[in-house]
């Protein structure tokens, strides 16, 4: 009896990335002296999804504002973003910032003194509300078969059911940092940590060109 031939199926996969999550994720690397930062996404998607079709990458962040502390961070992140633009297949989404004056408990206040002191209170909005849009967007449309997202936040559990349950397609994580979450898990097709080496033979390299002219990487990239 003749054996058949088994074929392995490639599935069209959409990729939907959480910046800042994937951001503080690298932060962890960095702190042990190893730079990541200047992240080539479609390399790594390559790196850890070598038997899909990568349609698309979406990238959800937020455009970042100088402080006194760290007065180029903005330009670094522009410099990244127009990186990233060079990616034929990827688009970037946009949420923004909230900045607002609020009253905080010190952890140690002084003995008869004041216990609450006056800080600025960044918080960044819509990055998430952003890449589950997309998610559910892309995924009614039928554009992917497989939908995988660079995250860790167990916020994005509900529409990733809502992918897998009423439109039956395959939702995976690729877990940009050290922790694990088992709310993740219970709910993805896959789930799984970015390997180290991945993320090392997935850098842009040190110059690179678009429109505007050369980019270069970033100081402490």
């Amino acid at each position: 009896m003749a054996a058949f031939p088994l074929f392995e199926v490639t599935l069209r996969a959409s990729v939907y990335v959480d910046g800042f999550n994937l951001y503080y994720g690298l932060k962890h690397y960095e702190r042990q002296g190893r730079l990541y930062k200047w992240l080539d996404l479609a390399a790594l998607c390559r790196a850890e999804l070598p038997n899909d079709a990568i349609q698309r990458i979406r990238y959800c962040t937020a455009l970042i504002q100088p402080r006194l502390m760290n007065p180029q961070q903005d330009l670094r992140q522009q410099t990244y973003l127009r990186a990233l633009r060079t990616i034929p297949n990827l688009s970037i989404d946009y949420g923004h910032f909230l900045q607002s004056h609020v009253w905080m408990p010190l952890r140690h206040p002084p003995v008869g003194g004041n216990p609450l002191v006056e800080v600025v209170k960044t918080e960044e909005k819509g990055s998430d509300v952003n890449l589950a849009t997309r998610l559910l967007c892309d995924g009614f449309a039928g554009d992917y078969d497989i939908a995988v997202i660079i995250s860790n936040d167990s916020d994005l559990c509900m529409p990733i059911e809502v992918v897998r349950k009423q439109l039956k397609r395959q939702v995976g994580v690729l877990n940009p940092t050290q922790r694990f979450s088992s709310a993740l898990r219970r709910v993805t097709t896959f789930y799984k940590k970015i390997r180290e080496t991945s993320l090392a033979a997935s850098q842009f390299p040190p110059m690179l060109r678009d429109a505007q002219g050369t980019i270069s990487t970033p100081a402490g990239w």
